[in-house]
C-alpha cells in the first residue's frame, strides 16, 4: 500500500488554493469517476427509480417531485454517459421512455453493497425498508461484496493493492461547486432506502474522496490536503461529519502542539465493499487507460475483481434476478410501488 502511495508525489510547495492550475493534479480513480456520478443526489435518485421500474418522463417526476427542467438535465446528461437510452414507445409515437442500458444495470451490484452497508448501520428501529429475494435460489439474501476467485466476503485488511496500467496522476479537472453536505436529505426523496441513508453521509465528492484515500493509508489533515487538492475549510468540514457520523474517528498523536489523525472506525471500514464495487464498475466502463489499481486477495492469494454475491447461494447478483419485499407502504412517501409497470426491470434482459 506504501508503494502505491508514493509513485508520483507533487514537488509544488504550498496550499492548494495558492498552486497554478497547471500545478494542481488528481490521482486517477475509477471510484473518483463513479462518484462524479453517483454524488449527485438527483441523478442518483434518478437511477434509483429506474431499478424500480421507472422509464417515463412522468413517472420519474411524479415519484421524486423534481422540477421538469432538473429532470430533463439529468435524464440528457445519463444519456449521454451511457447509462440510459431513449427508446420510441411505438413506431407512431413521438413519446420516449428512458431505459436503463447494460452499463447502467450493471450499477445494480454498486446499489446492493451500499444497500447492505445501509442496512446494517443505519436502518434504525424500523428496520430495512426492503427485504431481497434472488430469483435463481428462491432465498431471502443478504448481498456480500466477494472475492471472484474464491467467491469469499472480502475485507479491506485482506486485501493488497498494486499500480495497474492506468495508475498515476492526472491534471486536475474543473469541479463543479456544489451545495453542502448538509444537504443529503436530497437523496431520501420519494420513499425511504438504505442506499440513500448511505449516501446522506457520505454522498458528496470530497466525503467519497476523503474515505478513498483514508484506505490508502492517509490519516493526516496534511496529507489529505495535498493528494484532493482541497481547501482547508472544506476539507476540515467534511473531517468533522465525517467524524460525527461515526465514519472516522479523531486521534492524538502528537502534543505540544496538539496534532491529531483520523482514522477508520469499524463502520468507515464496513464501506470497503461499497467503495471497490463502484471501483469495478469504473474500471470497466470509464477506465480507458486500463485499472489504476489491481486488488489480490490475501486469503486465497489471486488477483480478483470485486462482485456482489447471494450469501445463500453464492450466484452473482443481477437486477434481473431480483425481487423484493417493501417493509413500508410506499404510498406513505408519495411514491408507487414499482413506477411504470412491474416488469419494467424485473425479469427483463438488459438492453444494449
Amino acid at each position: 500500500m506504501d508503494a502505491l502511495l508514493r509513485t508520483s508525489r507533487r514537488p509544488y510547495v504550498g496550499t492548494p488554493s495558492a498552486r497554478p492550475a497547471s500545478a494542481l493534479r488528481e490521482r486517477n480513480c475509477s471510484i473518483a469517476r463513479v462518484v462524479g456520478i453517483l454524488s449527485d443526489a438527483w441523478t442518483f435518485l434518478i437511477i434509483r427509480e429506474a431499478f424500480f421500474g421507472a422509464r417515463r418522463f412522468e413517472s420519474f417526476r411524479i415519484a421524486l417531485g423534481l422540477p421538469r427542467a432538473t429532470l430533463t438535465d439529468r435524464l440528457k446528461r445519463l444519456t449521454q454517459q451511457g447509462i440510459f437510452r431513449q427508446h420510441r414507445m411505438s413506431e407512431t409515437s413521438r413519446r420516449t421512455e428512458y431505459r436503463l442500458t447494460k452499463a447502467g444495470l450493471e450499477l445494480y451490484p454498486s446499489f446492493m453493497a451500499m444497500m447492505q452497508f445501509g442496512d446494517r448501520w443505519l436502518a434504525g428501529a424500523a428496520g430495512p425498508p426492503l427485504q431481497l429475494i434472488h430469483q435463481t435460489c428462491g432465498h431471502e439474501c443478504r448481498p456480500l461484496v466477494s472475492c471472484s476467485a474464491c467467491l469469499q466476503e472480502v475485507t479491506a485488511e485482506r486485501v493488497n493493492y498494486r499500480n495497474g496500467p492506468g495508475a498515476g496522476y492526472r491534471q486536475a479537472q474543473p469541479v463543479r461547486r456544489a451545495r453542502r453536505a448538509s444537504d443529503g436529505s436530497q437523496f431520501s426523496r420519494g420513499r425511504p432506502s438504505s442506499v440513500s441513508r448511505t449516501l446522506e453521509i457520505i454522498g458528496d465528492r470530497w466525503s467519497f474522496l476523503i474515505i478513498r484515500e483514508a484506505f490508502l493509508g492517509a490519516r493526516r489533515f496534511e496529507r489529505l490536503m495535498t493528494e484532493l487538492n482541497i481547501a482547508s475549510n472544506i476539507l476540515t468540514d467534511r473531517l468533522t461529519r465525517l467524524v460525527a457520523t461515526g465514519i472516522l474517528e479523531r486521534r492524538k498523536y502528537q502534543s505540544l502542539p496538539d496534532r491529531y489523525e483520523y482514522r477508520l472506525t469499524a463502520m468507515g471500514k464496513d464501506l470497503y465493499g461499497p467503495l471497490i464495487v463502484m471501483l469495478a464498475w469504473g474500471d470497466r466502463w470509464l477506465s480507458r487507460g486500463g485499472p489504476p489499481i489491481i486488488l489480490t486477495h490475501r486469503d486465497c492469494g489471486n488477483d480478483f475483481t470485486p462482485i456482489v454475491i447471494c450469501d445463500h447461494c453464492r450466484k452473482p447478483i443481477e437486477a434481473n434476478n431480483m425481487r423484493y419485499r417493501m417493509n413500508y407502504d410506499p404510498g406513505d412517501f408519495g411514491a408507487p410501488a414499482v413506477s411504470d409497470r412491474a416488469a419494467a426491470i424485473w425479469g427483463r434482459e438488459p438492453e444494449r
